[in-house]
């Protein structure tokens, strides 16, 4: 039975998929073997082109450059500005004086004197400064101070400010130098200040003395001159002649004041076409236009300023093309200009003059201002008096090539007070007083290789060598360069904002004659950067920018 089973299962016939299942399996194959695969592709990657930037974009994107280099810059400038005051007014400890050190005694505190105690080495020296004023004087700036252009502070500095940051300890006496005596070497002071102590007077010695003590007002013997006139010279003579210049204009202002006497209170004459008489007119010219007309209508009109000078033009330093542009600019400023004219007499409401024509004439004035130049003062003359087999020159003192008094070794004189072929300038001093601070260097090494020498002399068993190498460095420290001194032009301010300038070619002796508004800044800028401090420079462009927007202050001080 078993065996039945088995042999009809073997037997059944084998069983195959229905027809529809046939033909999708036949369809299936079909496709796979006959179809190739299909191979998915990589999408490809585009790249856009820049889209251009916006005239809105680049000014934005410039915008943020622009205020990011502008706020570097003012970080950086006021960074270094705060380091710069910080430095300038704390000064570090210094050396003291040295018994054994030889002793230099500068007399005054002038363009020379100042120029001189900023470039000497004072480590090698005991330096002692006398002076009757404890400050350095911008002197071309003090026309600007007499109309409230400028602020007398803003022009000065103290001398202190200088002497604190040398290496070396240096006195600074406030006193006026009496007499110097060149055969004792010794220097005689006294205090001349209105509050005194129980010592007013003293003498002390000197191994060097920079004598610059410059000069005074020139007043060609007239007796009313100091008494009636007002000089340009000193910070003091500034202020006078702006409280005497307002005194006029309140004057002239009061009320049932007469007619002649308005014109004589509101005529304003300066004597001399020098370079401080012709600024000063400009000045008190500008502050007519700028300020006096808006606060003082009522006599304004009534100002008139007159220029005395007897040579036959103005300014004879600059050329005759900068002189012609100056006397037409006056012109059209209505600034009288009176040329070959000399003043006779100065009496205290007019003086008397002669004209070209030698006609004798009488001119009232309310304000004299007195600038025609300088001459000597009574403590040069009492040492030209001591040197006199020497000392002949009525300009000044005499001095060789090194400025080195004649007749008094030990004593060098420079600037005003010295009689040199050139000219008596600020400029010209303060290149006299680096020369001679270069030189003092000099003579210290000097003195340093014959005390070598002189060692070695005395010492037994030196080498001839040693002797012959110390000889050779005395030689070569002995040898002193003779003063170069280098024109860096003439400029002057003649009113209006504008200025004229006699420039140097490229370092040239050539001049180049320039003028006008473009003048009148170059001007300035080279006031201010020819000004010692940063604290004088800051304080000289804030006093600008100051009557720039609120005007020149016409208060009576």
């Amino acid at each position: 039975m078993a065996l039945r089973q088995a042999v009809r299962s073997v037997a059944r016939p084998l069983a195959f998929p229905s027809s529809s299942t046939s033909a999708l399996l036949s369809s299936s194959l079909r496709r796979s073997y006959a179809t190739p695969p299909v191979v998915e592709e990589v999408p490809k990657v585009v790249v856009a082109a820049p889209t251009p930037l916006s005239s809105s974009n680049k000014f934005r994107n410039f915008r943020q450059t622009f205020g990011r280099v502008t706020l570097g810059v003012f970080v950086t400038a006021g960074g270094g500005f705060l380091l710069a005051t910080y430095l300038a007014g704390s000064p570090g400890e210094q050396l003291p004086q040295d018994p054994t050190k030889k002793n230099v005694v500068v007399l005054g505190s002038g363009w020379g004197a100042t120029a001189f105690l900023k470039a000497l080495d004072t480590e090698e020296y005991n330096v002692t400064v006398i002076s009757p004023h404890n400050y350095f004087l911008y002197t071309p700036l003090l026309p600007s101070v007499t109309v409230g252009t400028l602020e007398g502070r803003s022009i000065i500095q103290p001398t202190r400010f200088i002497t604190r940051h040398k290496k070396r300890k240096v006195n600074v006496i406030e006193a006026e130098a009496k007499e110097v005596d060149p055969v004792n070497k010794t220097v005689k002071f006294v205090d001349t200040s209105d509050v005194v102590g129980v010592v007013t007077e003293k003498t002390i010695p000197y191994d060097y003395l920079v004598y610059a003590v410059g000069c005074e007002n020139q007043t060609f013997g007239m007796a009313g001159v100091p008494k009636y006139a007002c000089f340009l010279k000193e910070l003091a003579d500034a202020d006078k002649v702006r409280t005497k210049l307002m005194d006029c204009i309140e004057s002239a202002a009061f009320p049932g004041q007469t007619e002649s006497e308005i014109d004589r209170l509101m005529h304003m004459v300066v004597v001399g076409g020098g370079p401080t008489g012709v600024e000063y007119a400009g000045e008190l010219h500008d502050f007519l236009i700028e300020d006096l007309k808006k606060w003082y209508p009522e006599v304004a009109d009534r100002l008139r300023i007159t220029l005395v000078e007897a040579l036959p033009n103005v300014l004879p330093m600059f050329s005759k093309k900068l002189i012609e542009y100056t006397e037409s600019t006056f012109s059209d400023n209505k600034i009288n200009l009176m040329t070959k004219t000399m003043v006779k007499e100065v009496n205290e409401k007019h003086i008397v003059v002669q004209d070209a024509n030698k006609e004798i004439k009488e001119i009232p004035y309310g304000l004299l201002v007195w600038a025609t130049g300088n001459t000597t003062r009574n403590i040069t003359r009492n040492l030209m008096s001591k040197l006199a087999e020497v000392q002949t020159a009525r300009r000044g003192l005499s001095v060789d090539d090194n400025f080195e008094l004649l007749g008094g070794p030990g004593i060098f004189a420079i600037g005003d007070n010295a009689a040199t072929k050139y000219a008596p300038t600020a400029q010209v001093a303060a290149q006299q007083g680096t020369y001679l601070a270069k030189t003092l260097k000099q003579l210290s090494k000097r003195d340093i290789a014959k005390e070598e020498l002189d060692a070695l002399r005395l010492t037994q068993g030196v080498a001839p060598e040693a002797v012959e190498t110390a000889v050779k460095k005395l030689n070569k420290a002995s040898k002193i360069r003779p003063f170069h001194y280098s024109h860096q032009g003439s400029m002057a301010y003649i009113g209006s904002d504008k200025a004229i300038a006699d420039l140097p070619i490229f370092g040239s002796d050539n001049l180049t004659s320039v003028g006008g508004q473009a003048t009148y800044w170059f001007w300035r800028s080279a006031y201010v950067s020819n000004l010692y401090s940063l604290r004088n420079r800051t304080l000289v462009m804030a006093d600008w920018a100051k009557v720039k927007v609120f005007g020149r202050d016409v208060s009576r001080e």
